[in-house]
């Protein structure tokens, strides 16, 4: 079990938050688990996940990664982003509803400019999932996120 809501872990809001908890936060890795309810922002009118959506639940779990991370040494959680995926795979359409699915995010590379790349596996009943995602997470968010001035041309 978490020692933090998922709720101050991840710069999302509302319905947006698609995990449940964390389930176990390490040096590189965490897991996070859900359980697939009706009524989400994403659910088909059977109340299933389309398989697509494993992405973002990959990538939700990077973010929970990373509020682990900033909780721990006493920081504010920032903003990141997801830059991409490769190799998305999963073996069904979609995750049925009342299914547990849990996360697990593997950091394998991250420098000083906030770039991370992450491996991640979902399971759940007859589910598996698989992605390595790219991330960006930079030191100076506010003023990344600033808009430039655009420069009066000659």
């Amino acid at each position: 079990m978490s020692l933090w809501p998922i709720a101050e872990l991840l710069p999302h809001a509302g319905d947006m938050i698609l995990l449940d908890e964390v389930l176990r936060f390490a040096e590189d890795d965490v897991e996070t688990r859900l359980s697939v309810r009706p009524g989400g922002l994403f659910n088909q009118a059977d109340g299933s996940l389309p398989a697509w959506v494993g992405i973002e639940l990959m990538a939700q779990s990077v973010a929970a990664y990373a509020g682990c991370q900033a909780r721990q040494a006493g920081v504010p959680v920032a903003l990141g982003f997801l830059l991409g995926t490769r190799n998305f795979q999963c073996n069904v359409e979609r995750f049925p509803a009342g299914s547990e699915l849990h996360i697990q995010a593997q950091r394998s590379l991250q420098d000083d400019n906030g770039m991370g790349v992450f491996e991640c596996h979902l399971r759940g009943p007859g589910i598996h999932a698989q992605a390595r995602l790219n991330v960006f997470c930079p030191p100076q968010v506010t003023s990344y996120l600033q808009e430039q001035p655009e420069e009066a041309t000659p």
